[in-house]
């Protein structure tokens, strides 16, 4: 809303404009709108937000699986074509390992190094489920008699954010 206001003197007069000045503040549908965009977002944020969580701990799993497969083939060159019996061999001493990473099954198993311990609900693939080497989260098979002797692999039958099943890897 404007305001007219006569300005000067009596031979010469100046016609002014001036708004006046309402209250401040939004309106309640701008405010509605405003938190409905900011609901969308949210909604569309968070999934992603989880995703990128789980594909970081896919790709840690990945990462620790790739170290311990390279301290077992430097272990396999020193002692000249010997596998380890057990993972706890290549940290004697810090030489290959100064400790066995942990495996980390993203929402299906807690993040565990342990190799001593049955690591969660999953089955043993490709592997006798009944032998000494079928525990933990990393399934190492140390038997030397064993066809798969040296096989190091995820001890998950879950699949990863791709589909992959994790004993493929």
């Amino acid at each position: 809303m404007t305001e007219i206001v006569w300005t000067g003197s009596a031979d010469s007069l100046t016609l002014n404009s001036v708004a006046i000045r309402g209250p401040r503040g939004f309106t309640l549908i701008e405010l509605m709108i405003v938190v409905a965009i900011i609901g969308i977002l949210a909604a569309i944020a968070i999934p992603k937000f989880a995703d990128l969580i789980r594909k970081s701990s896919e790709g840690a799993s990945k990462g620790n699986l790739g170290s311990i497969r390279s301290a077992l083939s430097i272990y396999y060159g020193d002692m000249e074509g010997v596998y380890p019996h057990d993972l706890a061999s290549l940290t004697v001493a810090g030489k290959y390992l100064s400790a066995i990473p942990p495996a980390k099954a993203p929402n299906y198993h807690s993040d565990t190094s342990d190799s001593s311990t049955l690591g969660g609900a999953c089955a043993v693939v490709n592997f006798d489920a009944n032998d000494d080497y079928a525990s933990g989260p990393w399934r190492y098979c140390g038997a030397p008699a064993d066809p798969d002797f040296g096989s190091l692999i995820i001890n998950c039958t879950h699949t990863d954010t791709k589909g992959t099943t994790w004993t493929s890897y």
